[in-house]
């Protein structure tokens, strides 16, 4: 059974950075797991992904240079934690932060965002100032 847990969200003051964790288990590594966040009022939008088994990643154009992800491979089988640093976040990422599963492996990484299969039930981020 696939799970997926997002937590790390707070409310922070413009200019920090924050790293938010996603833990996923019930799956095989050749998935990849992708990050998304949704503003209030606004469309759902692809963050960052990575692939579990390779670490190659992939991040939104937008937000290249101030996100960044990450992964942690557990020697407990079809466990992992996938990481998303917000550096030097704005205003405007302020939003609730989702993971989700490529299960093809190959789609998120390469900027397609379709066929994202299971969702976590989210962590919210809020940045003042």
């Amino acid at each position: 059974q696939v799970q997926l847990v997002e937590s790390g969200g707070d409310l922070v003051q413009a200019g920090h950075s924050l790293r938010l964790s996603c833990a996923a288990s019930g799956f095989a590594n050749y998935y990849a797991i992708g990050w998304f966040r949704q503003a209030p009022g606004k469309e759902r939008e692809g963050v960052a992904c990575i692939g579990l088994s390779d670490g190659k990643t992939y991040i939104q154009d937008s937000m290249r240079g101030r996100f960044d992800i990450s992964r942690h491979i557990s020697r407990v089988k079809d466990q992992h934690t996938v990481y998303l640093s917000i550096l030097k976040a704005k205003p405007e990422d302020t939003a609730d932060y989702y993971c989700s599963t490529d299960p093809l492996g190959v789609s998120c990484i390469r900027g397609n965002w379709i066929g994202m299969n299971d969702w976590g039930q989210g962590t919210r981020v809020t940045v003042s100032g």
